[in-house]
């Protein structure tokens, strides 16, 4: 479902597409599924929308960064190693133990801008 739309879903969402089951669904139950997309690598999260999309790349899974559209939602996923290994670097040389590098960059993407 998270790959259905290809724009950005929030959990609730995905809640109110499942009814149609027989069982009601509570949300503890999307979150386990999401929880597992993602540590599977089968989707990101995009923290400043709290919202999830799917993975353009599965099976090569590295740190990506996103540029999202603030107008039509639109997100494209980004892989550049220089990126990530600059910071890395970055965070190696201040002695920093990280979780994840999560890069989320907003504006209008190309569409949008000629829009206007």
């Amino acid at each position: 479902m998270v790959w259905e739309n290809h724009k950005p879903t929030k959990a609730y969402e995905l809640l109110d597409k499942i009814p149609s089951m027989d069982y009601s669904p509570q949300p503890p139950t999307v979150y386990r599924a999401l929880d597992f997309l993602l540590n599977n690598g089968f989707i990101h999260k995009i923290n400043s929308l709290n919202a999830f999309v799917g993975c353009s790349h599965p099976l090569k899974h590295s740190e990506c960064y996103f540029m999202i559209c603030r107008n039509c939602d639109e997100i494209k996923e980004c892989c550049d190693d220089k990126i990530t290994n600059v910071i890395r670097q970055t965070l190696d040389s201040n002695q920093f133990s990280h979780k994840n590098i999560a890069i989320e960059i907003s504006g209008n993407c190309h569409e949008c801008s000629e829009g206007q």
